[in-house]
């Protein structure tokens, strides 16, 4: 009998289980099918690409010898990323810190005012922005781009980070200064490791939206040879008639794509404990 009811018990679990899988099976399959799609075409034979006989990597040698080729916009994208994901780390660190552990005059109506910004379009902007740039020497620079784009992570990441931080009991900074630390030793050495998952959130999220951009390049950089990835991908044309090289692109597309990938897969731990961060605080 409790063989039985044991089997029972498991084909019942399994029943209830089965529209869950199913669930969550079609919702990955509707993700991953075209990035599957992409990475199959970018190496598939293609009419008009330079993979046109066979299975191989033509078009990613295509990629190689468009205008000032790939790896140098890598490069520009690399940069225009990490320089974004390091002065939003930097600023929203101290800013989450300040909003969360100190009190003064104006201090809700000046956090706010700093989520407003996620009100603004984005598109509205850019352009006083470039007039902006061109008065401080900036314009058509790798750099303006990177605090452009650091600027609207902001509001987000400084969100996060003060919820991240109120997270935190504030015992541990007073036994921290019991124990004979600075504001700022304690800041450093208790309080960073406790807010590191909302760290990686919010480095996460700002390297896939500068990586990703294509609208700020497009308006802010007019050198050919200062084109981030995204933009060099969607210029990319063939050189009759204007014709598309879809081969190429989608090449250019999974090479865009794979940096996100692996980066989300490596962090995801991360990722998830950093949005849960103050969920169950109180």
């Amino acid at each position: 009998m409790a063989v039985r009811s044991r089997s029972t018990s498991t084909i019942a679990g399994i029943a209830l289980r089965t529209p869950y899988w199913v669930f969550t099976g079609a919702l990955a399959l509707i993700f991953l099918a075209p990035l599957l799609w992409t990475a199959v075409a970018s190496v598939s034979p293609q009419a008009g690409t330079n993979q046109v006989d066979g299975w191989g990597f033509g078009n990613y040698e295509t990629l190689t010898r468009y205008q000032a080729g790939i790896w140098r916009y890598l490069l520009n994208s690399a940069f225009v990323s990490l320089l974004t994901v390091a002065l939003t780390l930097l600023i929203s660190f101290f800013g989450g810190y300040a909003f969360a552990r100190f009190r003064f005059p104006g201090k809700n109506v000046l956090f706010l005012l700093t989520l407003a910004i996620l009100m603004v379009p984005y598109a509205t902007l850019l352009i006083p922005l470039y007039v902006l740039l061109n008065e401080v020497g900036l314009e058509n620079s790798l750099v303006g781009v990177a605090l452009v784009l650091t600027m609207f992570q902001l509001p987000f990441s400084t969100f996060l980070m003060r919820i991240s931080f109120e997270a935190v009991p504030r015992e541990l900074d007073e036994a921290a200064t019991v124990d004979g630390c600075s504001p700022f030793g304690a800041l450093w050495r208790v309080l960073l490791p406790a807010v590191k998952p909302g760290l990686i959130t919010v480095g996460l999220f700002s390297f896939l939206a500068a990586w990703n951009d294509f609208f700020a390049p497009l308006i802010l950089i007019n050198d050919s040879e200062k084109m981030t990835l995204p933009l060099a991908v969607s210029n990319l044309r063939g050189q009759v008639q204007g014709v598309v090289d879809y081969g190429a692109t989608e090449a250019g597309v999974v090479i865009l794509a794979l940096p996100c990938i692996i980066l989300f897969l490596l962090l995801q731990r991360h990722y998830v404990r950093g949005f849960m961060s103050g969920a169950l605080k109180g």
